[in-house]
């Protein structure tokens, strides 16, 4: 059986990753996930769940991040893993 061979154009790839098109999907997406974290937030004083936030950042790439302001924010992710959960809600289409 023949083996497919990939190989991957270096300004091809740079130019995907920092497409606005891209960009704008992976925002979408982040937002998908910012809900998903505000709706399953352990509320105590709710600082934590109205911390939940989007941005876009750039590394090398276009970059979608979704975290939360709150101080203890990182207490709450390490006892609860409540945005990693609503990470299963960006993928797919709607």
């Amino acid at each position: 059986m023949a083996r497919a061979r990939v190989k991957l154009i270096s300004s091809g790839m740079k130019a995907l990753l920092s497409d606005k098109g891209v960009g704008r999907d992976l925002m979408r997406r982040a937002d998908r996930v910012a809900d998903a974290a505000r709706r399953g937030a352990p509320v105590v004083s709710g600082e934590y769940r109205d911390g939940i936030t989007t941005w876009s950042d750039r590394t090398d790439r276009t970059v979608a991040r979704v975290g939360s302001t709150a101080r203890h924010a990182p207490l709450v992710e390490s006892r609860t893993g409540n945005m990693a959960r609503a990470l299963d809600s960006a993928g797919g289409e709607e």
